[in-house]
C-alpha cells in the first residue's frame, strides 16, 4: 500500500526518519510510493512579516523542485480544513497510513492530535516518527527520572543519548501524484532582503561554515564582526537540515565540542518547553511575574526606540537594525539586545520576544522564548538576574574594531575603530544624526537590581 508524508517543519529528504519510515511502509506492501504533502494555512501565513513569508515560501519552492513539482500543497486557514484535505489526499491514492514528524511544542502538540483524531475517525492511522532534534524532548532524564532544569547537567546526559546516524532514503523513491496539486503560494509582503532556503543551501553552508569557522568556533562565534558563526539557525528552524546531519561529522577539538553544545542548548530549550509548554510565552520562574516593570507612554515610546535601533547604544541599535534588514541577529548582539530590554529599558521580556518571532527568519518557540527568559532573569540560569550587559563594553569586547556597528548604523561610519561603540566620547561623533542614549546604563543597572530586591523581600 502506498503512504502519504505529511511534511511539517521537516522540509527536507535527506536525514528524514519519518519520510524513511513511510517509504520502508510502502516497500513492505508492494512498493507503491509516497504522496508528498504539505498544509499552507493562509491565515497565519498573511499575519507574517515579509521576510517570514519569504523564508517559508523559499523552503517550499526548493522542497517542491526536489520532488520534481511533486509536493501536493493543501491551502486551507485552519487545521480542521487541512485534516479535510488529508483524508480526500488518501483516499486519491487509496491509503489508509499518513507519516509525519513528531512535534513537541504545544502548538504543533495540539496541531497533530487534532489530525490524528479526525483521521481515526476515518479509518486512517497517522504514524508520528521521530523529531527535529537528535534527542527526542523528555528522553533525557535524571536518574530519579526527573526532568533536567540546568544546561549542563543535562548536556552531560543528553550527548551520551545524541542520535549521530543519518537516515536515509531509497535509492529511487517514487513520489506520487494526485490531481489539483497547487504550486506554491507567493509572498504577499516586500522582504528587505533576498531569502536563500532549502536543503541544498542548508548543506551547503554547513560545508562553507566546516572549511571557514567550524574549528575555531569556540573562539570566534561570540566576535559579532566575523563570520564564525554557522548561520544554520534557519536551516534548523525550517527542518533544511536535521541535527544528526552536523553531529555525524563533528569530531573532539575544542571547537567541534562548542558547537556540539550550542545543538544541546537547542535541544534543551525544546526539552524544558515540552515539560513546562506553558513557558512558550509565561514565566518559567513565576515569582518574576510580579517583578515591577515599566508601562505607559514613556515606556512605549522606549520600546518603539528599541525595536527601531535607535537607543542611542551602537551595539543595541546595530544588532536591532540588524533584524530589521535581514531577519537574523547574531547571538551575542541578541542577548546584549535583550538584557538591554529588560535590565536597562525595565520592559517585559515577552515584548522582546514577540517581537523577535514577528521579524525573526529563524523563528523557534522553543529557543525564542527560553533565550528571552535566561537573559531575562526568569528562565533556566542557575543565578540570573544579576547579570546585567554592559552595552557599551559588550560591544567593545565583540566588536572591538567597530566594523558590526558601522556595517549596520550609518550614522557612525565617520568614526573609525572603536570610536564608533562611544559616538559621545569624540566631538563629531553625533554629526550625522545618530541619537543620544535614551538612558543612562548606570542608573538603570542599580534600578533593576532595587526591582529585584522587592521581588525578594515579597
Amino acid at each position: 500500500m502506498s503512504a502519504v508524508f505529511w511534511f511539517r517543519r521537516d522540509l527536507r529528504l535527506k536525514d528524514n526518519e519519518a519520510l524513511t519510515a513511510a517509504f520502508a511502509a510502502s516497500d513492505a506492501t508492494g512498493n507503491n510510493g509516497v504522496l508528498a504533502l504539505y498544509m499552507f494555512n493562509n491565515a497565519e501565513y498573511l499575519q507574517l512579516e515579509g521576510i517570514r513569508q519569504h523564508s517559508l515560501t523559499e523552503s517550499l519552492r526548493s522542497l517542491s523542485q526536489d520532488l520534481s513539482s511533486k509536493l501536493h500543497i493543501i491551502d486551507v486557514d485552519s487545521t480542521e480544513q487541512f485534516a479535510n484535505g488529508l483524508v480526500e489526499a488518501c483516499l486519491a491514492i487509496g491509503t489508509k497510513q499518513v507519516f509525519a514528524t513528531e512535534s513537541f511544542d504545544p502548538k504543533g502538540m495540539a496541531e497533530q492530535v487534532l489530525v490524528a483524531r479526525f483521521l481515526e475517525s476515518k479509518g486512517i492511522s497517522l504514524h508520528l516518527v521521530g523529531s527535529n532534534y537528535a534527542v527526542r524532548p523528555g528522553t533525557v532524564r535524571k536518574p530519579d527520572g526527573a526532568n533536567y532544569r540546568v544546561y549542563t547537567p543535562f548536556y552531560k546526559a543528553w550527548v551520551h543519548l545524541a542520535d549521530v546516524l543519518p537516515k536515509q532514503l531509497p535509492k529511487n523513491p517514487t513520489w506520487l501524484e494526485v490531481d489539483k496539486n497547487k504550486v506554491v503560494p507567493s509572498p504577499t509582503k516586500d522582504s528587505p532582503i533576498k531569502v536563500k532556503a532549502g536543503e541544498a543551501f542548508a548543506l551547503r553552508t554547513f560545508q562553507r561554515f566546516q572549511k571557514r569557522a567550524l574549528d575555531e568556533y569556540d573562539q570566534m562565534r561570540n566576535r559579532a564582526d566575523l563570520s564564525g558563526t554557522s548561520h544554520l539557525s534557519h536551516a534548523l528552524a525550517h527542518g533544511e537540515i536535521h541535527p544528526r546531519t552536523l553531529l555525524a561529522q563533528l569530531g573532539d577539538s575544542s571547537g567541534h565540542e562548542v558547537f556540539r553544545k550550542e545543538i544541546a542548548w537547542r535541544e534543551f530549550y525544546a526539552d524544558v518547553l515540552f515539560h513546562y509548554p506553558h513557558t512558550v510565552d509565561d514565566y518559567y520562574e513565576p515569582r518574576f511575574k510580579k517583578l515591577r516593570y515599566d508601562t505607559g507612554a514613556a515606556a512605549e515610546k522606549k520600546f518603539e526606540a528599541w525595536c527601531k535601533g535607535e537607543t542611542g547604544f551602537p551595539m543595541v541599535d546595530a544588532g536591532m537594525r540588524q533584524l530589521l534588514q535581514e531577519g537574523w541577529m547574531h547571538n551575542r548582539v541578541r542577548m546584549i539586545a535583550a538584557s538591554f530590554l529588560v535590565k536597562d529599558l525595565h520592559l517585559e521580556w515577552t515584548l522582546g520576544a514577540e517581537h523577535f518571532e514577528k521579524h525573526l527568519s529563524d523563528f523557534d518557540p522553543a529557543s525564542n522564548s527560553h533565550g528571552w527568559q535566561w537573559t531575562a532573569g526568569c528562565g533556566t540560569d542557575a543565578s540570573p538576574y544579576y547579570r546585567i550587559f554592559n552595552p557599551i563594553l559588550q560591544g567593545l569586547k565583540f566588536d572591538p574594531n567597530g566594523d558590526y556597528v558601522r556595517k549596520y548604523v550609518p550614522e557612525l561610519r565617520h568614526l573609525e575603530g572603536s570610536a564608533a561603540h562611544e559616538p559621545w566620547e569624540v566631538f563629531d561623533g553625533y554629526s550625522d544624526g545618530y541619537p543620544v542614549q535614551i538612558v543612562d546604563h548606570t542608573t538603570e543597572r542599580n534600578e533593576s537590581l532595587a526591582r529585584l530586591e522587592e521581588v525578594k523581600v515579597s
